[in-house]
């Protein structure tokens, strides 16, 4: 049961939430919603470090949850901030209305995605090569410990110049704000994945998906 427990957690946690907040943003819910979903994750994240965790001490405190909690407070606040934002920059950047808004909301956010990830994953590369960048995210390199919620641990400076890199491309293409919403409820389900302390198994899956027994590697010291 253990076995087949961690090789079922990420892809059923990663794979079920989503479908939840397509679910909840297509039926017309509110999108504060999906911060309520993304509590509910974080707290399905929690119950299973507790059930099966990588290593037993990062369960431990170390202090460090109203951090973290501020921090993930501050960095989804920035995010919302920035969905609210979208119809402006809509209105004052040109956009060729190339997004393709009519097809199936899930079908939207298996391409955004990807395109999110490209520009996220250059300012992080970025990040790790100039020594300006670095000053801001070695603020998330500085914890002791990994465990899902502290994926959320970022300096909120740090975390809009990737929000920017990931989301700028989609909207230059007309980006809709419930999708732009859904695309960052994604990014808070993937960083739960990759820092979780769940003793995960993913086989072929650690070549697409940077979750937590490849990210554990990126943290080591």
């Amino acid at each position: 049961m253990r076995t087949l427990f961690s090789w079922l957690y990420a892809p059923l946690f990663f794979l079920g939430f989503l479908a939840a907040g397509v679910w909840l943003v297509s039926d017309g819910w509110p999108l504060p919603t999906l911060l309520a979903l993304l509590a509910v994750a974080v707290l399905v994240a929690t119950v299973a470090e507790r059930c099966l965790p990588y290593r037993t001490q990062w369960n431990a405190s170390h202090k460090d949850e109203p951090r973290d909690l501020l921090h993930a407070l501050v960095n989804e606040g920035i995010n919302g901030l920035g969905v609210i934002t979208i119809p402006v920059l809509a209105w004052l950047l040109p956009s060729p209305g190339l997004w393709p808004s009519h097809w199936p909301l899930w079908l939207q956010l298996a391409v955004a995605l990807p395109i999110a990830d490209l520009g996220i994953t250059l300012v992080h590369f970025a990040s790790h090569r100039s020594p300006l960048l670095w000053r801001l995210h070695s603020v998330h390199h500085s914890v002791q410990r990994m465990y899902g919620f502290n994926g959320l641990m970022k300096h909120p400076l740090h975390q809009t110049l990737e929000a920017l890199g990931g989301v700028l491309p989609l909207l230059l293409l007309g980006l809709p704000p419930a999708l732009a919403a859904l695309l960052g409820f994604a990014v808070g389900i993937q960083l739960l994945l990759q820092h979780s302390n769940v003793d995960m198994r993913i086989g072929v899956l650690r070549h697409v998906f940077a979750w937590a027994p490849v990210h554990r590697l990126h943290h080591l010291k």
